[in-house]
């Protein structure tokens, strides 16, 4: 049979659904459903392992290195990096430094990259839509379980490291690296509002990788091309010749959730920040769905 004719038959199939007794759109390809199904995919237990590694590794590394404080090194100027080991509030604070710029960027390339363009690679695409599932609903479904694996993975990281912290350093308030400490009650607050606009600012990865999902049949493309453009995007923001341009770029602001680990609550740069990234994963969303909905499946 043609490629013309599996179309054909999938949209008469979907037809002749729409119209049967009890047939309901927006009950095909539940949420939990896909959410169990990427559960237990190897990817996702790997990826869990290995942010879940990255804190005991760096107690490792600091175990045998030596604490950032007890080494000093003679720079005045102290970093998020020479606190790391004050508690574990501290130690979650660098993992999330260290990780945010390239490491927290995989899950999400991955998560969404590998949506559709998966299901493509695997021929079931075409039979997924002749189930009938509507092509929206499959994208929706598909586009809230990537993003809520992406929240699940910056929320894993932080939380295994303040847990592990706790064991290593003991609990206490947030040590600045500007000077004075913020108070044990407002530290798990200022560490979520971290959080959330890492998550946040992640959103162009999202878009990218969920775009390029819907573009392509195979999925390391996918996510490779969404990684690749986030690293551009950040040598791009070092180039300081583009002066103020580099403003609308999403890696700009990137660590503007350092702000929140001020005495004094600063909103700007997260508020400019998250309104670039929400616009650009808006547009990239938008794209996605209207270029799935015109195209021919033939895998």
């Amino acid at each position: 049979m043609s490629a013309a004719a599996d179309v054909t038959e999938a949209a008469d199939t979907a037809g002749a659904a729409a119209g049967a007794p009890g047939y309901r759109a927006r009950h095909t390809l539940p949420l939990r459903v896909e959410a169990m199904r990427q559960l237990r995919r190897r990817r996702t237990l790997v990826m869990g392992g290995v942010l879940a590694a990255l804190p005991l590794v760096l107690i490792v590394a600091f175990a045998i290195g030596g604490t950032p404080e007890s080494r000093g090194g003679g720079n005045d100027r102290i970093t998020l990096m020479d606190t790391a080991t004050a508690s574990a509030a501290n130690f979650a604070a660098t993992c999330l430094f260290v990780s945010a710029g390239f490491l927290l960027v995989v899950p999400v390339a991955l998560f969404c990259g590998d949506t559709v363009a998966s299901e493509a690679g695997w021929s079931s695409l075409r039979y997924l839509l002749a189930a009938p599932v509507p092509r929206a609903r499959l994208l929706w479904s598909k586009l809230v379980v990537a993003l809520g694996f992406s929240l699940a993975a910056m929320v894993l990281l932080p939380l295994v490291a303040l847990a592990a912290g706790a064991v290593a350093y003991g609990w206490g308030p947030l040590a600045l690296p500007t000077g004075g400490a913020l108070a044990t009650s407002d530290t798990l607050p200022r560490l979520a509002l971290a959080v959330a606009f890492v998550f946040v600012s992640q959103l162009v990865t999202a878009g990218l990788a969920f775009w390029l999902s819907t573009r392509t049949d195979a999925p390391l493309g996918a996510v490779g091309g969404a990684v690749g453009l986030t690293i551009v995007g950040n040598v791009l923001d070092a180039v300081t010749a583009l002066g103020s341009w580099r403003e609308f770029l999403p890696a700009h602001w990137q660590f503007a959730w350092a702000d929140a680990l001020q005495p004094e609550l600063e909103w700007a740069g997260m508020a400019k920040g998250a309104a670039i990234s929400v616009t650009y994963a808006l547009i990239l969303f938008a794209l996605a769905f209207r270029g799935f909905g015109r195209k021919d499946i033939v895998s």
